[in-house]
């Protein structure tokens, strides 16, 4: 069987200009905003808009799969690679509100006093709301109601940026799967497989539930293949094999909440020949 096609995006879809825009992401952990969100940031930046991450936790529950440095914790690992692909995706500000990863559903970390899923969402709503008005964020991407895969982090980051997305009166859109495509074209072939067997639990949306898909060139999925490999304490190139990597990522899915917005002028997305 041949190589997936790179996807692009059609030629009736040129880039368009978002010059003055600013779009506040807010994400659980280090990596996720590669995994799920990477071609919409760098498609971002390149339209000229100004995009602002914001990441709730450090991801230290998640383990190293390279030797850490003399003294280096894990976290700090992890922030390091953050900030590196911060900056391979256009990111105009990176802010780390500092919790504790909760870890997986059912984990005796989730209630530890630091960490995320035992914060206040209220307050940290109002943290990423002041953050989103002091930039003139329009938008604010989210994880999803259901935490993608139903991971306590990314339910926290649902309650705290739909929150903040209502208080600033943004457009929210919220991250997810569409599992039906990725069941037809790309089985067990995304991280979100491997995410959810851990916790035992289902994942992302059917098609019909999912209001916007964003996909981009074969130089933008490099770009986002990169940013992942950046995250080197937790995926390596096995992990997101180049030959497949077209088909399990070449599409990030969003709900929305409000009028259309920014992000909606990416897409909808659909692949075609290169």
């Amino acid at each position: 069987m041949s190589a997936p096609e790179l996807p692009r995006t059609s030629p009736l879809l040129p880039t368009p200009d978002l010059s003055g825009q600013t779009v506040l992401v807010l994400h659980a952990h280090p990596d996720d905003e590669a995994i799920f969100t990477g071609l919409t940031l760098r498609r971002l930046a390149d339209a000229g808009a100004r995009t602002v991450l914001v990441v709730a936790t450090d991801g230290d529950l998640g383990g190293s799969r390279v030797p850490l440095r003399r003294g280096e914790t894990v976290g700090q690992r992890r922030r390091a690679e953050l900030e590196e692909v911060a900056g391979m995706l256009g990111v105009a500000r990176l802010v780390l509100l500092g919790h504790r990863d909760s870890g997986l559903p059912g984990w005796p970390d989730a209630t530890h006093r630091r960490a995320l899923a035992a914060a206040d969402p209220l307050a940290l709503a109002r943290r990423v709301a002041e953050i989103a008005d002091a930039e003139g964020a329009g938008t604010v991407v989210h994880d999803d109601e259901q935490g993608i895969y139903g991971h306590p982090d990314h339910r926290a980051t649902w309650r705290i940026g739909s929150t903040a997305a209502e208080m600033v009166g943004a457009t929210g859109y919220a991250v997810t799967i569409d599992r039906e495509h990725l069941h037809v074209v790309a089985r067990d072939l995304h991280l979100v497989h491997g995410a959810a067997r851990a916790a035992a639990v289902g994942y992302g949306r059917v098609t019909a539930e999912i209001a916007l898909a964003v996909s981009g060139t074969a130089a933008d999925l490099e770009h986002k293949r990169a940013a992942i490999l950046a995250h080197a304490s937790q995926v390596g190139p096995d992990d997101v094999p180049q030959d497949t990597f077209a088909a399990a990522y070449g599409y990030e899915w969003y709900r929305r909440t409000g009028a259309p917005g920014v992000l909606d002028h990416l897409g909808n997305a659909h692949l075609v020949a290169v």
